[in-house]
C-alpha cells in the first residue's frame, strides 16, 4: 500500500507524517509521534482512554483514520500543560483524589477541559453528560466529578 503524507497541527506545532491509508490516528500519535498520554483502551470508541481534542472538540482517536485529520488541529494533554485552566483542572484532580491508577486520566482531563472551556455555566448533570464516554475502573467517578465541579467553581468565583 502506498503511503499518504498527512499534515496537521499537533499541540500547536505543524506535523507531517507518512501513514498507511487505513492507519488509525491512535497508532500514529503513539507509535510515530511519541504521544503516550493518548492511551490504548478498548479500540472501539467506548472507554475514552484515547480522547484528544480535534479542532477543539473531544473525539476518540481510535475511531479516526489519520488521513481524516489532514489540515486539522489536534491537542493532547501534552500540549495543554501551560494552559491556566488545564493547570487548575489537573490540580483539582490531584487534591480531590480523582487520579487512581491514572490510565483513564488523560481522557478525563481532555473531556473535562473541553467542557469547562466551552460552557459558561455547568451543572453536575452537564458534567455527567460530558464524561459519559470515559470509563474509570478505580474511582467510582465521585471524585472525578468533584474535581471538575471544583475547577468550575475556581474559574467562576
Amino acid at each position: 500500500m502506498a503511503l499518504v503524507l498527512v499534515k496537521f497541527n499537533l499541540n500547536g506545532h505543524p506535523v507531517e507524517v507518512d501513514v498507511e491509508p487505513n492507519e488509525i490516528l491512535l497508532n500514529t500519535l503513539r507509535n510515530k509521534l511519541g504521544i503516550k498520554s493518548v492511551k490504548r483502551g478498548c479500540e472501539r470508541g467506548e472507554c475514552g482512554a484515547c480522547t484528544i481534542l480535534l479542532d477543539g472538540k473531544p473525539v476518540y482517536s481510535c475511531m479516526l483514520l489519520t488521513v481524516q485529520v489532514n489540515g486539522r488541529s489536534i491537542d493532547t494533554v501534552d500540549g495543554l500543560w501551560n494552559n491556566e485552566l488545564f493547570k487548575k483542572l489537573v490540580y483539582n484532580f490531584t487534591i480531590k483524589g480523582a487520579i487512581q491508577c491514572g490510565y483513564c486520566t488523560p481522557g478525563f482531563l481532555i473531556t473535562s477541559y473541553a467542557l469547562l472551556r466551552t460552557k459558561k455555566v455547568i451543572s453536575k448533570e452537564d458534567v455527567l453528560k460530558a464524561i459519559e464516554g470515559n470509563l474509570c475502573r478505580c474511582t467510582g467517578y465521585k471524585k472525578i466529578i468533584e474535581a471538575i465541579m471544583e475547577t468550575y467553581e475556581c474559574i467562576h468565583s
